[in-house]
């Protein structure tokens, strides 16, 4: 086949009734390193498997998400993946209607509307509102983005601010913000909250992009990490461990989720999975430099 240069027609083989040998993935974003090791795991588990992933971004627009689902079925995929349990009807409706098998991957729910493997989000939150309350720490400040199409952010802050309420905690308004999952976008968010006179002892971000961009504010102001200030992420991505000081945050377990998602889908394609079914990975919480105990 090499020497020939032979190509097999899958087109051909999808008009004569057998599977196209591709699994269509949508993710909210592919601009930085959220996604990247579940989008790796989730292909080369895959690829194991003898298929291929198509590949698409809707840059958290639901409507937009729908879009690219009908444009993967255009194509004929044996199967469907999707970021989280938060979709538009329209999506949910699509995947029924054509009755393909899908994986929800990242999230954990136990009454999902589609078969799920993930971890529980409002318990990474907890858990890293937790941390910082086990620190001594009591003025905590938070950096969210915008939960619209983002149970994955959403789920996280409303277990945070459970946790901190819990501890009779309320965290004022002048010390919360917004910030996409970009950098420079954070950083700009948490200067401006962290500048006042009157700033928290520590931040609790949506994950460790934002808490990356955290680190870069208490730099410009001069504030020394975690002496004066204490930072705490979700996700422990890719330099997260070896960023200064080393960033402390929530360990998503990315590339086990997207081998047991790889895993689902492709015996969900072969008639193995045919009830909804929910599979939860375990978090575990990771302290670096950028946490502290809290002064005073």
């Amino acid at each position: 086949m090499q020497k020939l240069g032979y190509i097999r027609n899958r087109a051909a083989q999808v008009m004569h009734g057998r599977r196209s040998g591709t699994i269509g993935l949508v993710v909210p974003t592919i601009d930085n390193a959220i996604f990247a090791e579940v989008i790796q795991s989730f292909s080369e588990g895959l690829d194991k498997r003898g298929f291929t992933v198509l590949l698409a971004s809707h840059g958290f627009d639901l409507d937009r998400e729908y879009a690219m689902f009908r444009k993967l079925l255009e194509h004929r995929v044996d199967g469907l993946a999707l970021i989280g349990l938060e979709h538009s009807d329209a999506t949910y409706q699509l995947i029924d209607q054509q009755q393909i098998p899908a994986v929800a991957i990242w999230n954990y729910n136990t009454t999902p509307r589609l078969s799920c493997v993930g971890v529980d989000n409002a318990e990474a939150g907890r858990l890293a509102a937790r941390h910082l309350l086990s620190l001594g720490h009591r003025k905590i400040g938070m950096v969210f983005p915008d939960a619209a199409g983002n149970d994955r952010a959403r789920d996280r802050q409303l277990g945070a601010v459970s946790e901190l309420l819990e501890d009779g905690i309320e965290v004022p308004q002048k010390w919360r913000s917004e910030a996409p999952y970009s950098i420079a976008d954070a950083k700009r968010a948490c200067t401006e909250l962290l500048g006042q006179s009157d700033r928290p002892t520590a931040m609790l971000c949506g994950n460790d992009i934002i808490a990356q961009g955290c680190l870069y504010a208490a730099s410009f102001l001069a504030l020394r990490v975690p002496e004066e200030l204490s930072i705490m992420g979700i996700g422990d991505f890719k330099g997260s461990a070896e960023i200064e000081p080393s960033l402390s945050t929530i360990r998503i377990p990315a590339k086990s989720i997207g081998e047991l998602a790889a895993e689902h889908i492709a015996d969900a394609v072969a008639g193995l999975h045919l009830e909804v079914s929910a599979r939860k990975c375990d978090l575990r919480v990771l302290r670096r430099q950028s946490t502290a105990t809290a002064l005073g």
